[in-house]
């Protein structure tokens, strides 16, 4: 479909407002994915993180124990 001019364009044959809904819709959901999806990947690296320093924590004390009499 070719449109005489932008004003054509953006209003689409009088669907205008649904399509540009449509994509404003669609950019907004996928930009919070995409921002959910950082967020989560963050915390879930600061948790394994403190997983790992509280586990190396666990063995240093442990043998410090095993090497006490």
């Amino acid at each position: 479909m070719a449109f005489s001019d932008w004003q054509a364009f953006i209003h689409m044959g009088g669907y205008g407002l649904y399509v540009w809904s449509a994509f404003a819709l669609s950019f907004l959901i996928l930009a919070l994915l995409t921002c959910y999806t950082l967020w989560t990947q963050r915390r879930l690296k600061r948790l394994a993180t403190q997983l790992q320093q509280r586990q190396q924590r666990l063995a240093k004390r442990r043998q410090q124990e095993v090497n006490t009499p």
